[in-house]
């Protein structure tokens, strides 16, 4: 655990009752209550810009009361973001874990994202063709689509780092970005490549359409004349996310390697010394970075339907720009530019659409200029790297 127990009364029965409610606190609610600050203060802030916006163009389009269309939208905009946003988030947490430890911002984890999509759709699509995938309780399907994605990713990762990195550790910066990218573009062509030969496509189409319970949205009723229709695809994310990122937080912060993470990351070499295997904990590091990228592939894969080899370009940039958001390093950052990320994007195509010269091909222009901004007047973050908390 975070707090390591000291003196005679270490073991006793008495010190583990005491260290419950701590453990509870600070591995369940503590983290849990920050997601739902973030979400209840993003949310609150831009609903507030929107209305403003509301003020300053009250009739973008003829016919067209913006103020009216925000409020009808609004609680379909909030559950669009938060969904995004948690993706961006798991994304993002894979740049972060690699840059804390190795201070190298891994450009082909895009691409271990979108390796993840097309694993999460060969599973649900071989068992759609082999006629059991009606038969698997929705839990234990989610779960089974979820954990061979991130383990997939992961293994993927950990031999990226092997054969592409590792070798050019000790090289300048620039050389590893180079293998980087250079990493990213045989992944596409690859995926391109066995999806083209084995099923002459590759935009591949999740079989959610034998599964009602995925496809048919939930009508929540907010009032008499508003109701908003949510997909339970965005409600499977939200809860997959937010224990991915619970089971991250206590490894990273309570277990034995993740101590060890973070001392590789604060000096690698005293931490050799003192016996921890580097190699294996930066391996180990890109394992839980891929496996994130692989989970947040297929739960992104069934909330949009069809992915493609090139599906992780656009979603990888946005992580990244989450990530230098929040500040580069840093997992509360991570997770705090994700939702931001994710909800300014929604308040964006639900207002952008409503501006005949505009409309919402001008949102990534927008979600863009916020990583150009961070960059010119805050190139630590909102939060800043912390050196004790950078993984």
């Amino acid at each position: 655990m975070a707090s390591i127990t000291r003196g005679k009364l270490a073991g006793s029965p008495r010190n583990a009752l005491a260290d419950a409610p701590r453990w509870f606190y600070q591995f369940i609610l503590f983290p849990v209550g920050q997601m739902l600050v973030f979400i209840v203060g993003a949310t609150v802030i831009l609903t507030l810009l929107a209305y403003l916006l509301a003020l300053l163009f009250p009739t973008p389009r003829p016919g067209i009361v913006l103020a009216d269309q925000i409020s009808k939208q609004l609680p379909g905009m909030i559950v669009s973001g938060i969904s995004i946003g948690f993706v961006y988030a798991m994304i993002a947490l894979g740049y972060t874990l690699v840059y804390g430890v190795l201070k190298f911002i891994n450009f082909a984890h895009s691409e271990i994202f979108m390796v993840g999509s097309v694993v999460g759709f060969e599973v649900l699509r071989r068992m759609a063709d082999s006629g059991v995938l009606q038969n698997w309780h929705p839990v234990l399907l989610i779960v089974t689509v979820v954990l061979v994605s991130m383990v997939a990713s992961g293994l993927l990762a950990v031999i990226i780092e092997r054969i592409a990195y590792r070798p050019l550790r000790g090289a300048p910066r620039l050389v590893p970005l180079i293998s980087a990218i250079g990493v990213s573009f045989f992944l596409i062509d690859f995926v391109r490549a066995t999806e083209a030969i084995t099923r002459n496509d590759f935009n591949l189409r999740y079989p959610t359409d034998q599964l009602p319970w995925l496809t048919t949205p939930i009508v929540l009723q907010i009032n008499e004349g508003l109701s908003v229709n949510i997909k339970p695809t965005s409600i499977i994310v939200v809860i997959g996310a937010v224990l991915t990122l619970l089971a991250l937080n206590y490894f990273v912060n309570g277990t034995k390697l993740g101590r060890g993470i973070r001392a590789v990351s604060q000096d690698q070499t005293t931490a050799g010394l003192m016996g921890i295997n580097v190699n294996l904990i930066i391996s180990l590091t890109f394992f839980v970075g891929g496996a994130f990228g692989g989970a947040a592939g297929s739960l992104f894969g069934m909330n949009v339907g069809t992915v493609t080899p090139y599906v992780g370009f656009f979603p990888g940039i946005k992580a990244f720009t989450a990530a230098v958001l929040g500040g580069i390093g840093n997992i509360t950052g991570a997770l705090l530019g994700g939702l931001t990320i994710g909800l300014v994007e929604a308040f964006l195509n639900g207002t952008l659409v409503y501006f005949p010269a505009l409309g919402q091909r001008y949102t990534d222009i927008f979600t863009f200029s916020i990583l150009i901004l961070i960059l010119i007047f805050r190139p630590s973050g909102l939060l800043g790297e912390r050196v004790d908390e950078k993984v």
